[in-house]
């Protein structure tokens, strides 16, 4: 073979690679493209699929029309339609109300600072603990998350008063109680229930489970807000020990007192 046939098979050969590269080069980016427009797509959907799902929770009408329900009102409710929680011995003498918002970012305090020793001294038979709840931060946050999580409440004292105390503590631990400024996640079903997994009470409850998330105890929730209102309460946490309003400074500490110059 001549030098000059040797060298014209190897640039045919060169041009030939060169044209297979670009080739695979094209396949490889409309491969690419693909992926890409399949992602996006896929991500719409599941954007969408959120969006639907919190406009479903919050859509306009939703708590007017829970407020036209008959009332169910949970087991272990004292009161008015059920509106108030007593936790200890109904009767004892003494007792320490406790008026609180479940989004209240003072209350969550409260709770993470002084909450089991609160609920030490109802156990030390010291007082009954009546609780109220309210969901005015709904309005003035914007949302619904204060009436949801009082529902699921509702739902965690009918199984018991034990499940009850123990929800309520997460509900307002600093692992658990929404940012006041971050998202409403206590509007969330999901998010709620996650949080009443850690209760072995509530954990692969079904009737628990499915009366959140049906929102069995919603009428309650709004009954309960309303004579948290009618109470004159003006903010949140109240704290009241046989009528008399406590500074929430230490609580147990004035609670000792007021026993104490009571004998």
């Amino acid at each position: 073979m001549s030098q000059r046939n040797s060298l014209a098979n190897k640039a045919a050969a060169r041009e030939k690679l060169r044209e297979q590269r670009e080739k695979d080069a094209k396949r490889s980016k409309v491969r690419r493209q693909v992926v890409v427009g399949v992602g996006v797509v896929a991500l719409l959907a599941v954007a969408g699929g959120v969006a639907v799902a919190v406009n479903q929770m919050n859509k306009p009408g939703y708590w007017s029309d829970a407020a036209k329900k008959p009332l169910v009102q949970p087991a272990n409710t004292s009161g008015t339609n059920g509106s108030t929680i007593v936790v200890g011995d109904k009767n004892n003498k003494n007792n320490l109300d406790l008026y609180e918002d479940l989004r209240c970012p003072a209350c969550a305090q409260l709770e993470q600072t002084q909450g089991a020793a609160i609920l030490q001294g109802e156990q030390a038979g010291k007082y009954k603990i009546t609780y109220h709840f309210g969901d005015f931060l709904d309005d003035r946050l914007k949302g619904t998350g204060s009436k949801n999580a009082l529902s699921a409440v509702g739902a965690a004292v009918n199984v018991s008063t034990d499940a009850f105390v123990q929800f309520h503590t997460l509900l307002y631990s600093t692992a658990h109680h929404p940012d006041e400024s971050g998202p409403d996640l206590f509007a969330s079903d999901s998010h709620v229930l996650s949080i009443a997994d850690l209760v072995p009470a509530l954990k692969s409850n079904t009737a628990f489970q499915t009366a959140v998330k049906n929102g069995t105890y919603d009428k309650w929730a709004l009954d309960s807000a309303d004579a948290f209102n009618k109470a004159g309460i003006q903010a949140t946490p109240t704290i009241v020990f046989n009528g008399k309003q406590l500074t929430a400074d230490n609580v147990t500490s004035e609670i000792d007192q007021a026993l104490g110059a009571k004998k």
